[in-house]
């Protein structure tokens, strides 16, 4: 925080840096003017009132010159030294509001989610917002941030319903006006959905390899063959215990989209049955108490697909591949879905048009893979 004598052209030449940053009036103590990172400017008054300190926003520099806010920071500032300030709603910046709604509503996300929200958020929500009254904050400030994210629209896409979200709690705890989310209506960056299977070629050549490491990462092979037959997430896998198995069935207590009951073909119970039981944990870190953690899946999938020459494959696609194979089967949007875990069916729609030669050839290839 630094000290000068505001002026008009002085004010006119704080440009904006990556968090909000003040300047206070060395000619009006008490005043001063917030720059935030959108490049908007707020005058303030900040204060002592019966012992707790009083900052309070006076106007906006686009909108108000400085003689005004220097006439009304001084009435403000009178006010309160004579106990007659005039009763404003208490001022509430984003970041601590941000925080309450984290504590709050925390709770009931999953951990792995609480923990990519709060990454979008501390990197790209509360450098531009932190500073700014939560009440203030208009659809302009969301539009103009949302625009400086376009050279990373994944992390634009990604903020904006966390965003929204703060948004949405600050007017149920009262902090903002029913109704008036900023973020309503913003439109999110396109971004071409990335629709990745297995052809019958690269399914042979994969099951080639698995079989070729199947000696050596008994548990690390069987963990792929059981992403492709199950259609299931890496981490509901992953974190799979054997009480979890059960009557031809995993029943999954903590899937993405809650506890779900996923039906085993006889494959993928034989690749269950294969491995030893000799942990709570299906797939067990052989390091740690718990199961293998998600890099040791990765760092193995890594040198399998460059094997199998199929080096833009993801584990995911796995997922995809399953996916589309029993869309070609004939089964519904709604049947895939809840073999998928999705709770929206229209998530699922993605794989109803696949339909062309490639994608029979991946279901000829994963029933070569089943034994069939």
């Amino acid at each position: 925080m630094s000290t000068a004598r505001l002026t008009e052209s002085r004010i006119e030449g704080f440009g904006p840096r990556k968090s909000p940053y003040d300047v206070r009036d060395s000619g009006l103590k008490g005043f001063g003017v917030r720059v935030l990172p959108s490049g908007a400017k707020r005058y303030f008054i900040h204060s002592q009132h019966e012992g707790r300190r009083v900052w309070k926003t006076v106007g906006d520099a686009r909108s108000m010159d400085l003689d005004e806010a220097r006439r009304r920071a001084t009435a403000l500032l009178a006010a309160l030294r004579r106990d007659e300030a005039p009763v404003l709603p208490e001022e509430r910046l984003f970041e601590t509001v941000a925080e309450e709604v984290f504590e709050r509503c925390g709770r009931r996300w999953k951990p792995g989610t609480l923990k990519v929200n709060r990454n979008y958020l501390r990197s790209t929500i509360i450098p531009w917002f932190g500073g700014m009254n939560i009440a203030d904050i208009a659809r302009e400030d969301v539009q103009r941030w949302f625009a400086s994210l376009h050279g990373t629209p994944v992390a634009a896409d990604r903020s904006a319903p966390i965003l929204s979200v703060i948004m949405r709690q600050a007017e149920v705890y009262g902090y903002r006006p029913e109704g008036s989310n900023p973020c309503r209506g913003i439109r999110r960056y396109r971004r071409k959905g990335r629709e990745r299977f297995l052809s019958e070629l690269e399914l042979r050549r994969l099951a080639l390899v698995l079989d070729r490491h199947e000696a050596r990462y008994p548990r690390k092979a069987a963990f792929v063959r059981l992403l492709l037959l199950t259609g299931c997430r890496k981490t509901e896998i992953a974190t799979l215990a054997w009480s979890d198995y059960r009557e031809g069935r995993l029943f999954l207590r903590d899937g993405k989209t809650g506890p779900r009951t996923v039906w085993l073909s006889t494959p993928a119970r034989a690749v269950l049955d294969s491995l030893p039981h000799e942990n709570k944990w299906v797939f067990p870190s052989p390091r740690r108490q718990g199961p293998m953690v998600s890099a040791v899946f990765d760092k193995f999938w890594g040198r399998v697909r460059k094997e199998a020459r199929i080096a833009d494959a993801r584990l995911h696609d796995c997922r995809h591949t399953y996916a589309s194979i029993a869309i070609m089967a004939g089964e519904s949007v709604t049947t895939t879905a809840r073999l998928l875990g999705h709770n929206d069916a229209g998530t699922t729609l993605k794989y109803a048009h696949l339909s062309d030669r490639s994608v029979r050839e991946a279901a000829d290839g994963l029933a070569a893979i089943l034994g069939s």
